[in-house]
């Protein structure tokens, strides 16, 4: 966030909650079970959200090989690994803390699976990218747990995955202008967060009670605050595809199925997993 958006931000005109509900289990991938808050028919589209999934997956569940156009994924782990391979050779694992930021642009195909023994929990949230931006070149930034920027003061707690907060920034560039931050409020503690005031912004609570930013409970309330500045553009998503038409959607499909204009390595890639599994 610029020093120009954070000063249209106001501490004195808080936003209330305009809408709360409890993200229920799915299905999602192979086997995975998904808790989905915003993408689902209470929040179908909160611009410039897709979806926000808390994911729970044990091997061999998991997301094998899948394709993706028009927006980025973020994956934050909470517990345990996952290993990332897609088909233009980029590979690796991300555990607990760490952070995948994956602009997929014009094309990925690519598979995310356990890591590690035991059940890998963690949140995906999918952000749309503007018309201009959907068709750019793939990229990724990863961070580990251990360079995430952290701050602490008067009983709060917050990791900054983007964006800022309590005078810290996170390096993570992102296209669609976001903050995304992870708080631990302990007993009593109270959190005055400034948002853009054009942004949409949510709550995702992780551990305790709360959506107020105040924690008033004997226990530890733990939280991801999104926010987002709305793109304000027509969306057609199909599955793993998001643009702007139903024509860009159709090209995308034929793209994918040819394999051609950003998805021409899909010809003849297939993951490790996929191929140890038969799949």
């Amino acid at each position: 966030m610029t020093e120009t958006e954070m000063s249209s931000c106001s501490l004195s005109d808080p936003r209330p909650v305009a809408r709360s509900f409890q993200a229920i289990p799915q299905h999602g991938g192979v086997g995975a079970v998904i808790r989905r808050s915003i993408g689902r028919f209470e929040l179908k589209y909160f611009d410039p959200f897709l979806f926000l999934d808390e994911f729970s997956v044990s091997a061999p569940a998991g997301f094998p090989d899948h394709p993706h156009r028009g927006f980025e994924t973020v994956t934050y782990m909470l517990e345990g690994a996952i290993t990332h391979e897609d088909f233009a050779g980029h590979e690796g694992t991300i555990a607990t803390g760490d952070l995948q930021w994956m602009t997929a642009g014009r094309g990925i195909v690519h598979s995310e699976m356990p890591a590690a023994q035991g059940v890998q929990k963690g949140i995906q949230l999918w952000i749309n990218l503007s018309s201009k931006h959907k068709m750019i070149e793939p990229r990724y930034q990863e961070i580990s747990s251990k360079d995430i920027a952290e701050a602490e003061k008067n009983g709060i707690k917050v990791r900054v995955i983007a964006g800022e907060a309590l005078g810290i920034k996170s390096p993570i560039y992102t296209t669609t202008p976001t903050m995304y931050l992870d708080f631990t409020l302990k007993p009593e503690s109270h959190l005055l967060q400034p948002i853009p005031e054009s942004w949409n912004a949510f709550i995702y609570v992780l551990e305790g009670n709360g959506v107020e930013a105040w924690n008033k409970s004997s226990k530890p309330l733990r939280f991801i605050l999104g926010g987002g500045e709305p793109l304000g553009e027509p969306v057609v998503q199909f599955g793993p595809f998001v643009m702007n038409t139903q024509e860009e959607i159709d090209q995308t499909i034929n793209d994918f199925e040819t394999c051609v204009n950003g998805f021409e390595n899909a010809k003849q890639w297939r993951s490790q997993v996929a191929i140890a599994l038969g799949l």
